[in-house]
């Protein structure tokens, strides 16, 4: 069962999640999801998921394996923040997670009720639109929102336009 969305109520506001990872098609799903944001008086949400990992724990290779994934993480979602500031003039929630993605998306939808819809971009490569995508084209995720998925191949101001 699906936590009623809050984002309509007074006090809320609703929120457009992107999920950031180190796909190229990643831009495109955040700065959709900005544009979104901006036009409808909403927000952002960019989620970074940490792969979970059997870190092993020998002389703390596993802390520092670990510690190394999350300075990743973090770096990505400030460069992701910086070009949305930059691009759109909107400041974005931050949140990273460790372990799945579509688990990690799941709850994180489940714990706030403003987001209302996940943006996601499909890659044109021969692998394949991307993992998360394929999971909704699956049905394997069934997110519980509207999934929102942006084509690779859209221009920034084509973006723009359709936002």
């Amino acid at each position: 069962m699906v936590s009623r969305r809050l984002s309509r109520l007074e006090g809320h506001r609703r929120k457009f999640m992107a999920v950031v990872d180190q796909t190229p098609e990643c831009s495109r799903a955040v700065l959709f999801a900005g544009y979104r944001a901006r036009n409808t008086g909403g927000g952002v949400v960019l989620m970074f998921v940490v792969p979970q990992q059997d870190f092993q724990q020998w002389l703390g290779v596993g802390d520092i394996m670990r510690e190394e994934a999350m300075e990743e993480a973090n770096a990505a979602l400030a460069k992701t923040a910086q070009f949305i500031r930059e691009k759109v003039g909107i400041e974005p929630e931050l949140v990273i997670r460790e372990g799945q993605p579509v688990e990690q998306i799941h709850a994180l939808i489940e714990e706030d009720r403003d987001i209302a819809i996940l943006v996601l971009a499909s890659g044109s490569t021969k692998e394949g639109p991307g993992p998360l995508v394929s999971s909704v084209a699956g049905r394997a995720a069934a997110f519980p929102i509207p999934v929102t998925v942006i084509p690779d191949a859209l221009t920034d101001e084509e973006i723009e336009a359709l936002s």
